[in-house]
């Protein structure tokens, strides 16, 4: 069941059968034959002469792990306790914090925290280290041993020790655990501008952001000045809904093309005709927390002219997974191609450098954070066209168009300071658009 349904998602590419497999061993040459009898030299060893008994699993499991781990942050391989982790958080709800991590020098590192999640309400920021989980050190651990401790029965407490670069000393945040059911995309209505908060790339993102825009528009008994697009702190996840969530701004044009390892495996996608918004003013909100699909669909709306970017630097996740299953509890997840831009550019590393960049000056720990994107993470796969070290050295330093402090844009009842900054422009763009053509129906 399970694999039908990652087969109906599309994540599954290929599932490996012993055929194949022998097919693969055949083409194996001298010298790598010449290796695997090392490894298995190696192993020997081990199992007859390490200090204590150690059992052929963990042994093979470790290898499996060292092998993947020496490809990229992103391919590894999911046991039974991963790949059940992963159907529930993908088929159902499940008691946790909210929180994106990953594994950085053996630390537990934050990429980002859900909105309104426990996580995201303590004030747990991008670029924060967990070190510690009720009092016990998780350093040294595997990221899934962590996210298991994390997760738990919704109501029960944990007690999260965080370092944060910047701080002189470590503190503690005591959540309780919640049922993690964001939904894909929320939305409001400020000013006559509709803002479409899309939270993650589920199966049903695209449906929900075309509902998004209907109720909207019936709230208004009309057309908004505009359109807000926030992404901020969105991880991801299925190509299709990244594509199909650009389809709803665009008329035409390629949207994202990606590229195996042969230079014929290469796909491309495409919008169809019809812009949902009907040709109103777009502004895309983004941060480093913007990552993957998320980095798609600024991508398509920035190269096509169709919407202003605004906001900070993405995160450069520009590498396709694709889940293949080992057996019925078992699966890899394999990086198997990059993805690139309608121009043919590849955000990996570098991300996605918004038009108008903007700070989030209502964050009071904004001079002391150092968020995390791709290029931090170890083994991360190079840009095969290089990226600007001006555009990584220049990143985070002080804007001086921007001087306000956190607490004079509190007393002006300014919560959310890009947000409120987006809402200022879009209204001036909506405005001009709309006093320069004539109303049209629908």
């Amino acid at each position: 069941m399970a694999n039908n349904f990652l087969r109906s998602l599309g994540l599954v590419s290929a599932v490996a059968l012993i055929p194949a497999a022998t097919a693969a061993l055949a083409a194996v040459d001298v010298d790598t034959y010449k290796e695997l009898d090392q490894f298995m030299s190696v192993f020997e060893r081990v199992r007859s002469e390490y200090v204590e008994q150690v059992d052929d699993k963990t042994l093979l499991r470790g290898a499996i792990d060292g092998m993947l781990a020496s490809l990229d942050p992103h391919s590894s391989y999911l046991d039974e306790r991963g790949y059940e982790s992963l159907m529930t958080s993908t088929e159902g709800e499940y008691g946790g914090l909210g929180l994106s991590v990953t594994m950085e020098d053996e630390v537990v590192k934050v990429i980002a925290a859900t909105e309104d999640t426990p996580a995201d309400r303590a004030g747990i920021k991008a670029g924060d280290y967990l070190t510690h989980l009720d009092g016990k050190l998780i350093y040294g651990g595997t990221l899934d041993e962590a996210v298991d401790q994390m997760r738990g029965k919704p109501g029960s407490t944990i007690k999260v020790t965080i370092v944060r670069p910047g701080r002189d000393k470590p503190f503690d945040v005591q959540l309780t655990r919640a049922i993690i059911e964001v939904p894909a995309v929320k939305w409001e209505v400020k000013d006559r501008v509709g803002i479409i908060n899309v939270n993650s790339f589920s199966r049903s993102t695209t449906e929900a952001t075309l509902a998004a825009i209907s109720s909207i528009e019936k709230s208004l008994g009309g057309q908004p000045l505009g359109y807000i697009l926030d992404l901020r702190s969105n991880p991801g996840g299925l190509l299709d809904q990244a594509i199909g969530l650009s389809d709803v701004f665009l008329e035409r044009g390629e949207v994202v093309s990606q590229r195996g390892r042969k230079k014929s495996d290469i796909e491309r996608f495409y919008a169809k005709p019809g812009d949902a918004a009907d040709g109103l003013p777009v502004i895309v909100l983004v941060d480093a927390g913007s990552a993957s699909a998320a980095e798609i669909v600024a991508a398509a709306l920035q190269e096509h002219h169709r919407a202003i970017v605004m906001g900070e630097r993405t995160f450069g996740k520009g590498s396709v997974q694709t889940l293949l299953p080992l057996s019925q509890q078992t699966a890899l997840r394999l990086t198997t191609a990059r993805y690139y831009t309608p121009s043919g550019r590849s955000v990996q590393e570098g991300g996605i450098t918004p038009d108008i960049a903007v700070p989030q000056l209502t964050d009071p720990d904004l001079a002391l954070r150092r968020v995390v994107r791709e290029s931090d993470l170890r083994r991360h796969l190079i840009n095969e066209a290089k990226v600007d070290d001006s555009i990584i050295q220049n990143d985070g330093k002080p804007d001086p168009r921007f001087s306000a402090t956190p607490d004079e844009l509190k007393k002006k009842g300014i919560k959310d300071f890009q947000l409120h900054y987006a809402l200022q422009a879009i209204t001036r763009l909506g405005r001009s658009a709309s006093a320069a053509s004539t109303p049209r129906s629908r």
